[in-house]
């Protein structure tokens, strides 16, 4: 999937957390929805909620930006020609007034951000020039104190199936840019003099440094986001491919961006060419949308099926939980024939898919299908496992999922069980019907809803081992319809992650 959350940090995110979306300079021919398997929808909600956070990018490139020296020199009536060299250029005191945020249907993210305030300090040395010769004679500390506008244009590149973005259109509009030398606020002759001189020089140096530190934060993150991304859909031998299908869309109200969302395995991977996407199956009532083909979904069912992964141990308390489903006396003298009278702690069923699943995403939820085999073995001490049970079913079960206090939560609302295979030493002849009908029962009642409380439990731990669990994800909503899956949701995200990131890497 398009993995996001609000991991981005600033307005830059309203981009980023789209984080394969692609320009028009990427050909997709006419038919790029057909190969679409995954598509992330961001809101303008989310992009006003994400543009809060503007300041904390804006103080980052400021921060980082490198101004060089700034020199000049000027002919003045009686005095010569005077030179002049500004020199340790530092910024503090940075404050943002309001940040606003357009998306425009040209492909590009509008920024304003209104009444940026900073403090530059550094060191000012002047003195006179002749003809062939020149000496700096005197220096003195100075601060100027400044009131911008920045306008920022971030521009949908496309490069390589991924996103770069472009915030190069960089406007910096001053309202003031006042000079005080030497701590002194009254104006004097040497503070009109160089006021003068420096300022349209100081302006271009600063709008093009920060202007670059901008567009270098921009790249910054859209690598720690694209790296994030990556990582959070692979695991192990199991990728899977986000690269974009086809153009970005941009409209007043949304970004939407669409991946191929094929499934690699080892040299093997999943082909899409008939995508059911529509831009109509998503609505802009919620702030992210993430919209999964029913073929994205099989493929990583097909994949976990060939690394072995669908596979399930039970033993003590939790097999015993399965096998006391019910307090019966037919059912103690079935559970005391299958154990032959050995403990849960001393016997392990084992549950595992002999055939690929098959998946089909309908209205009332995900249905799986597949061959099933399960094998209750006795540890006796000493002698090798005794199987005192093996069964081979075909599963049907209809499963709707939810998230909720930072959990998938898998259950099945119907299920079917036909048993193909039974071998059991408590009833080598396969004719005793209470035993059949109690694992029949067992199965059905207690068996399918733990695989699948299991198999929920492991993809939450995958998923919070990608670190998930650290966002906020509000009133989070699944939704199947006819060979898709829809997550729908607002979010809050941690943005002290960013903070950190920001630190270590500018």
């Amino acid at each position: 999937m398009c993995w996001a959350g609000r991991m981005m940090l600033g307005t830059f995110s309203i981009l980023l957390v789209l984080v394969h979306a692609a320009a028009a300079a990427c050909e997709f021919g006419p038919f790029p929805y057909r190969a679409t398997g995954i598509v992330c929808r961001m809101t303008k909600p989310a992009a006003l909620l994400l543009n809060q956070e503007t300041a904390q990018v804006i103080q980052a490139a400021f921060r980082n930006a490198k101004f060089p020296n700034i020199t000049g020199e000027r002919s003045m009536r009686l005095l010569g020609r005077v030179a002049y060299g500004l020199s340790n250029i530092q910024v503090s005191g940075l404050s943002i007034e309001r940040s606003e945020v357009e998306l425009k249907e040209d492909n590009a993210i509008h920024i304003s951000i209104k009444n940026v305030t900073a403090l530059f300090k550094g060191t000012l040395t002047y003195g006179y020039a002749g003809a062939w010769f020149l000496q700096l004679f005197h220096s003195v500390d100075f601060e100027i104190e400044s009131s911008i506008d920045l306008q920022l244009n971030i521009n949908l590149m496309c490069q390589k199936d991924q996103v770069t973005p472009d915030a190069s259109d960089c406007y910096l509009a001053f309202h003031k840019l006042t000079l005080h030398l030497q701590g002194d606020k009254q104006p004097g002759w040497l503070k009109q003099l160089f006021t003068d001189f420096i300022s349209f020089t100081l302006k271009l140096v600063l709008k093009r440094e920060v202007c670059k530190e901008i567009n270098a934060v921009a790249k910054t993150l859209t690598n720690f986001i694209l790296d994030l991304a990556a990582d959070f859909v692979r695991d192990k031998d199991i990728v899977v491919d986000i690269s974009v299908a086809s153009d970005p869309v941009i409209k007043a109200s949304y970004i939407e961006s669409h991946h191929k969302g094929l499934v690699l395995y080892k040299n093997s991977s999943s082909v899409l060419s008939d995508s059911v996407f529509s831009p109509s199956l998503l609505t802009e009532s919620r702030m992210l949308y993430f919209w999964l083909s029913e073929h994205s979904l099989s493929s990583l069912a097909a994949a976990a099926f060939l690394d072995g992964r669908l596979l399930l141990n039970l033993r003590g308390e939790k097999l015993q939980e399965l096998f006391e489903m019910e307090d019966t006396e037919v059912q103690q003298k079935a559970v005391q024939r299958i154990f032959q009278g050995t403990s849960y702690n001393d016997s392990v069923a084992k549950v595992w898919s002999l055939t690929q699943p098959q998946i089909s995403l309908q209205p009332e939820g995900t249905v799986v299908r597949s061959l099933v085999a399960v094998e209750v073995s006795i540890l006796l001490a000493g002698e090798a496992p005794l199987v005192s049970l093996y069964m081979e079913k075909e599963v049907t079960v209809t499963v709707q999922a939810t998230y909720a206090e930072k959990k998938l939560i898998l259950q099945p609302v119907d299920s079917s069980v036909e048993i193909k295979v039974f071998k059991c030493t408590a009833d080598p002849s396969g004719e005793d019907s209470s035993i059949q009908s109690f694992l029949q029962n067992m199965i059905l009642v207690a068996g399918i809803p733990e695989v699948t409380s299991s198999i929920g439990s492991a993809l939450t731990s995958l998923m919070n081992n990608k670190r998930l669990h650290l966002f906020d994800i509000i009133n989070p909503e699944i939704i199947t319809g006819k060979g898709y899956v829809i997550a729908q949701l607002d979010f809050g995200f941690p943005s002290h992650l960013l903070l950190h990131f920001l630190e270590k890497s500018l």
